[in-house]
């Protein structure tokens, strides 16, 4: 039987913009704390992540970033099972769920911040993480890293956040090393740096090992 890994190396921040003004702030946080758990290696909390922002979205199903988040930790649920069908549905799940939030992305989105960063680019960058998360045969690396390249060539990048920008070089820098291309692996982690990201000492730490 085929092994089915997924590696999920979201980033943080993805998931800290705060919520429509529609939403409520602090069952968002709510939901957000679970999520860090998750991240930070606690499986037990992602069933947790899933109820609530599974409510947040109830209450505002056209909100293509709690879609969104909703589709990362409904992915997320892969990794704390051991049987293949479940892991595909729950990939296959959340992946449906970024379609959907991609599709509903408009230009209203460019000019909504959350967080300081627009709604599009947290949008494509959450969708982006889960795509080249899950394995291969899903075919969905390509779009994943299509992607973030449209965040990263993006007008509103540079207006962004600098925690989110080296969020974003810094899974950019992982995609390009596991393509086999790590002098452009090398370009990313140097932007976080001359750009005095919040993670330059991770990007530095990262040069080290792609000498």
């Amino acid at each position: 039987m085929r092994k089915i890994a997924f590696t999920f190396t979201v980033a943080a921040s993805v998931f800290a913009a705060s919520a429509h003004a529609a939403v409520d702030e602090a069952r968002f946080q709510d939901a957000y704390r679970h999520v860090q758990a998750a991240l930070a290696g606690d499986a037990a909390q992602v069933p947790a992540a899933v109820e609530k922002f599974s409510r947040l979205v109830q209450a505002e199903p056209g909100d293509p970033l709690l879609l969104a988040n909703l589709g990362a930790v409904t992915a997320m649920q892969a990794r704390a099972t051991m049987l293949p069908w479940k892991k595909i549905g729950y990939a296959e799940d959340g992946m449906a769920l970024q379609d959907k939030a991609l599709a509903l992305l408009a230009p209203a989105a460019d000019a909504r911040l959350q967080g300081g960063v627009p709604v599009t680019l947290l949008v494509k960058f959450t969708a982006a993480n889960t795509f080249l998360a899950v394995p291969g045969f899903f075919g969905r690396g390509k779009q994943g890293g299509k992607l973030l390249l449209e965040v990263i060539g993006s007008p509103l990048f540079e207006q962004s956040p600098p925690g989110f920008r080296g969020d974003v070089w810094l899974r950019a820098a992982s995609w390009a090393r596991d393509g086999g291309k790590p002098d452009q692996a090398k370009s990313y982690l140097n932007a976080v740096i001359e750009h005095h990201a919040p993670q330059a000492s991770q990007a530095r730490q990262l040069l080290e090992q792609l000498k």
